[in-house]
């Protein structure tokens, strides 16, 4: 045996020797039950429970022998029991339409763009393919700041209007802006006689005089569940328009809504048909989940 594999075996034979097969099995049990404590923290629970002082890198060893590593939390919505049996109904329903009928979709989405500021990351120690866990998840909270509301909405033909929003939306702005803007996009794809409308539950989309203006303009209104950002690709798309306008520093909200409006109309084809065939999958996956978060 060479010199290195050497050193390998000792340094695992000592390994063997710190923490017990009982002592390891604990540990795991703990990062099962609570994903989130640090590798510091449980070395410090494993010296009050045996009375032995391990530093955190031989914690960190005995938990990746096992098949866990440390990863960044994915910020996922929390899904109510109630609302799992309503994000499974609309895929059950919807799931047989081909690529082709959704490209003849129009899918539309408020969006925040904040100035200034970073969410920050969290880790957990999870398995390989298992960062879609419930207790793997991190939940998103609304955050204040400086920042740029907008309405925007794609199809697979490519981008629709960019509406910026200066006020807090009621029904009524919310109904002049679909007056102003829907069919305009629709007549841009050329399918503004057999499109089908995706918005999402807020209360005043599904206010009445909205409801009542969709009823003659609109061909087809879809009716998704709630808390299902993950079926409407657009969400995506925010993500990609989020890393073009951030690829330089931005000072101000109105070099921030010259930048977005820039960037949007740049936004290729390509990339809003690809999303929104992926929509099937994204139906699938939710009945996968059993109406849980998804990976989209």
């Amino acid at each position: 045996m060479g010199r290195k594999g050497q050193n390998r075996a000792e340094k695992a034979k000592g390994l063997r020797k710190v923490l017990t097969d009982r002592e390891e099995s604990l540990i795991i049990r703990q990062i099962k039950k609570n994903p989130r404590i640090s590798a510091p923290k449980l070395a410090s629970e494993n010296e009050s429970a045996t009375g032995k002082k391990v530093n955190a890198q031989t914690i960190k060893r005995a938990i990746h022998k096992r098949g866990y590593n440390g990863r960044i939390a994915r910020k996922k919505p929390y899904v109510c029991e109630r609302n799992r049996s309503k994000r499974l109904q609309f895929p059950k329903e919807y799931e047989n339409k081909g690529e082709d009928r959704w490209e003849k979709a129009l899918f539309s989405d408020e969006s925040k763009f904040n100035v200034f500021g970073s969410d920050g990351r969290q880790m957990v120690w999870r398995k390989l393919k298992e960062e879609m866990k419930t207790k793997n998840l991190r939940a998103t909270v609304n955050q204040g700041g400086e920042n740029v509301l907008i309405w925007g909405c794609m199809s697979a033909s490519g981008v629709g209007e960019l509406v910026f929003i200066e006020d807090l939306m009621k029904k009524e702005d919310y109904l002049h802006l679909l007056q102003h803007n829907l069919v305009k996009s629709a007549e841009k794809f050329g399918i503004e006689k057999e499109f089908m409308f995706y918005q999402n539950n807020d209360p005043k989309h599904n206010s009445y005089i909205v409801q009542e203006f969709l009823l003659y303009k609109c061909p087809k209104v879809l009716h998704p569940p709630p808390q299902s950002p993950d079926l409407n690709p657009i969400e995506h798309l925010w993500k990609e328009l989020d890393r073009r306008v951030g690829s330089r520093p931005i000072s101000s909200k109105e070099e921030l809504k010259a930048r977005l409006q820039e960037e949007w109309v740049k936004i290729p084809i390509e990339i809003t048909k690809k999303l929104v065939h992926s929509v099937p999958r994204r139906l699938k996956e939710v009945i996968k989940q059993k109406g849980g978060s998804t990976m989209y």
